[in-house]
């Protein structure tokens, strides 16, 4: 994620630098955000227009959510409405990728099965998907702590697969550590604690410093936190929300091991991915610190009352800053090269 980006993705408290056509677009949708409040009459009158046999399932909203708001529909689907995204590109991407990964990966994605196009009662897009059982992380737990690292890197071994030249690439998440500073500098300087300040720069400026990634661009969810995968029984069951899939550096999924994963669960989880070499754990751990910070810059804003804060993340945030911290810690004291 590139400076820039992460002002219009992470903090919500700013507006974004972007090219005009982009700035004239968000205009056009604060315009319709102001007008056109997504209701569950709403989602009803749209599939009555445009997919009338599923117009009949229960409709019910489901809470969170910024840039798309989802709402179940029935029992197995999902009505993923554009909100907040100034343009469909996420949601264009999902429709047409999701379809060619989801056979190959080991967990429940959703898959788009309807396709909503933009009306005069709503200017948006919207997609009918299916429904990813289970509870976010954000208001879940994991208890099988070495099932989910297992679960977690047989996940993305299976995503971590050369691209096609037509996939993706990020303008955005994918960048090098060294391309974000004036984010990960936003962040530091907004939720830091001053006792810990030292240890999370050492960790940030060692991933700047690490190389590049130098194979071939793979695939990549690019947006791996609390709220983007769901648990049952104690585990990871499910990932969602592939708005971010790019093709490029898997370092900024495997920042997932100390964001994602308990305490303690990390070094499970590169023994069973077995694909990372040392610059990746390194790049992925300053990754994990700006994560981590954003998360808690959301809790922090969430507290203030912000637009898109949300008070339950910045418990999450500071846990996972602290699993990062507490593995440096243990590693520079066993003085061994393993995660």
């Amino acid at each position: 994620m590139t400076d820039t980006d992460m002002d219009a993705d992470m903090d919500t408290d700013t507006d974004t630098e972007v090219e005009v056509d982009a700035e004239v677009d968000a205009e056009v949708d604060t315009e319709v955000d102001a007008e056109v409040e997504i209701t569950a009459d709403l989602v009803r009158d749209l599939l009555k227009e445009q997919h009338p046999d599923l117009a009949g399932l229960a409709v019910r909203e489901v809470a969170g959510g910024w840039g798309n708001q989802m709402w179940r529909l029935g029992d197995e689907l999902a009505v993923r409405m554009q909100r907040m995204d100034p343009t469909p590109e996420l949601q264009l991407k999902e429709r047409r990728w999701l379809p060619v990964l989801a056979p190959r990966l080991p967990l429940p994605v959703p898959r788009p099965v309807r396709f909503g196009e933009p009306s005069e009662r709503f200017p948006k897009h919207w997609t009918v998907m299916t429904w990813v059982a289970g509870e976010p992380l954000d208001h879940g737990s994991i208890s099988r702590g070495d099932h989910a690292a297992d679960t977690l890197a047989g996940f993305l071994r299976a995503l971590h697969v050369e691209a096609p030249a037509e996939a993706p690439v990020s303008t955005d998440f994918g960048a090098h550590p060294r391309d974000c500073t004036d984010g990960f500098e936003h962040f530091f300087e907004a939720v830091v604690p001053d006792d810990i300040a030292a240890e999370v720069r050492a960790v940030w400026d060692d991933a700047v410093s690490a190389h590049a990634w130098e194979g071939p661009p793979v695939w990549v969810h690019g947006d791996l936190h609390p709220a983007n995968v769901v648990v049952s029984d104690g585990t990871l069951s499910g990932v969602v929300d592939f708005g971010a899939l790019f093709a490029g550096d898997p370092a900024w999924d495997l920042a997932a091991a100390w964001v994602l994963l308990p305490a303690g669960t990390a070094s499970r989880f590169f023994d069973t991915y077995a694909d990372a070499d040392e610059a990746a754990i390194r790049r992925a751990r300053g990754l994990a610190v700006m994560k981590s910070l954003f998360l808690m810059l959301m809790g922090q804003n969430g507290d203030r009352g912000l637009p898109g804060g949300k008070p339950h993340w910045g418990p999450r945030g500071r846990a996972a800053l602290d699993r990062v911290l507490h593995h440096v810690s243990v590693r520079e004291n066993n003085a061994t090269p393993t995660p």
